[in-house]
């Protein structure tokens, strides 16, 4: 399939359906039954509702954490990609996410379309719409 601006974003259904709505109604279950069992059986209302809230932070954490190294690596790719077209170090005025959102141009409108980040300071969004040969990435997760 074709990667365009209208399809890029990357949508993962076992994690965003199945991880993430498992996950909420769990927890929403947990909290129904501490509120339920609290004066009955305390002690397994704490240890469900623990584990609940457990299993939403290191769902969450995991993600970020895998989003965040994306990052970074892709700030690397660009860096080189950069270097290697010019000569030069990309400027350091990008921030990352215009950074990231240049990923998507070709080699042939590359540069241009960094100069024209620098000086218009586009949005992320506004680079993307910008690029008129879209540069595929099918790896992001």
């Amino acid at each position: 399939m074709n990667q365009n601006y209208e399809n890029h974003r990357k949508f993962d259904p076992l994690y965003h359906v199945g991880i993430a709505v498992l996950g909420l109604i769990m927890l929403i279950l947990s909290i129904v039954f501490f509120f339920q069992q609290i004066a009955s059986q305390w002690l397994l209302s704490m240890i469900l509702l623990g584990f609940g809230l457990l299993f939403l932070f290191v769902t969450v954490k995991l993600r970020g954490y895998a989003l965040q190294l994306q990052d970074r690596i892709i700030r690397n790719e660009e860096n080189f990609r950069y270097y290697r077209l010019t000569g030069n170090i990309i400027d350091s005025k990008l921030s990352l996410k215009q950074v990231i959102a240049l990923r998507f141009a070709d080699d042939q409108e590359y540069v241009e379309l960094v100069e024209r980040a620098i000086q218009e300071n586009l949005s992320p969004d506004d680079i993307k719409k910008a690029v008129r040969n879209w540069r595929a990435d099918h790896h992001r997760v």
